[in-house]
């Protein structure tokens, strides 16, 4: 995991030492401005991640490149695409990997496009919620090993995988996901004629589209986790979760969806798997990364086939937060 050694330094280094960081609540409350009192997590559970608040900085000035324009994607680098209202713009994951939240507005409507390498996790956020317009940045800490933002007008805590707050006054409320699709550039570009590409604003701050962390999807072990792991599937295997057709959660193992292509179910999603995305986690660099492919999730309408929220995720993530779902793996 180059990223841990190289980016965070001496923090990174008394994780690997130390072992796993259990973070005393009552310290940490000391150094937020939200109220602690009302929380949905148990604070004993909590870890460090190594990085202090906003260590790792999320984009909140995003520029972007003219999808023409943009020469140093490989057709085969994943991006996590988003079309609204005819706004078509891309996030390579080569950036995101770096910054993990980028606050953008896409068609008018203000967003947080979100990514959490240690889950595999990417979910677009729609940043209104009630009253207010958020902005989102990171707080360090990782239950389940996955992303806790912080919202910077108060800051309550949210769970990146679910969308939920978990400290704060807004403890059980949910921000609103919209669909968006991990794809390959060549995919995107393909399909959004006129579309954006996000490029960094300090192109030679960070070792961008190299993979800080080798090997990751191929490990025994999630990396700062300490929950229990799915069964019949390794930790670290994708799977493609989407909203079941009781309303609850399910995920299909990707080796599932692979072999067969297209998978229908009765409530009328429609999912689909293509070849041609390298898998961010694997090789050095992104662009040489093993072949994860393509999957595109869909619900039959009557005007056709729209897109639906939907991850691929892994699945010690998916169970962590969806312990009773079932992982469909034949």
């Amino acid at each position: 995991m180059s990223r841990v050694r190289d980016y965070y330094g001496y923090a990174a280094a008394a994780v690997f030492l130390v072992g796993l960081l259990v973070v005393a609540w009552m310290a940490v409350a000391e150094t937020w401005r939200t109220n602690f009192e009302i929380r949905s997590i148990d604070m004993g559970e909590i870890m460090s991640g190594g990085p202090p608040k906003d260590g790792i900085p999320s984009i909140d000035a995003p520029k972007f490149e003219a999808i023409e324009n943009v020469s140093h994607l490989a057709d085969t680098e994943a991006v996590v695409s988003v079309i609204i209202n005819g706004d078509a713009r891309a996030y390579p994951l080569q950036v995101l990997m770096w910054y993990e939240i980028v606050n953008d507005s896409v068609g008018g409507v203000p967003v947080s496009v979100t990514f959490c390498p240690l889950c595999n996790a990417a979910v677009v956020f729609d940043r209104r919620l009630d009253d207010m317009v958020l902005d989102f940045g990171t707080t360090g800490i990782l239950p389940n090993s996955d992303l806790v933002m912080y919202d910077r007008q108060t800051e309550r805590w949210w769970q990146q995988f679910v969308g939920e707050a978990i400290v704060g006054d807004l403890t059980g409320k949910t921000l609103k996901m919209i669909p968006s699709r991990l794809e390959a550039f060549a995919k995107f570009r393909g399909r959004a004629h006129g579309g954006k590409v996000l490029v960094p604003n300090e192109p030679g701050r960070r070792s961008y589209g190299a993979n800080p962390y080798t090997n990751y999807d191929s490990s025994l072990r999630p990396f700062l986790y300490r929950g229990q792991t799915p069964k019949g599937i390794a930790p670290l295997a994708r799977v493609v979760t989407v909203e079941s057709d009781s309303g609850g959660r399910e995920a299909w193992a990707l080796d599932i969806v692979r072999d067969k292509k297209r998978i229908e179910t009765s409530g009328g999603l429609v999912i689909t798997w293509e070849t041609g995305q390298n898998s961010a986690l694997d090789s050095g660099l992104i662009s040489e990364g093993v072949d994860v492919g393509n999957v595109v999730v869909q619900r039959k309408t009557s005007s056709g086939l729209e897109d639906v929220v939907y991850g691929v995720d892994f699945a010690f993530a998916f169970h962590a937060f969806y312990p009773e779902s079932p992982i469909h793996t034949r």
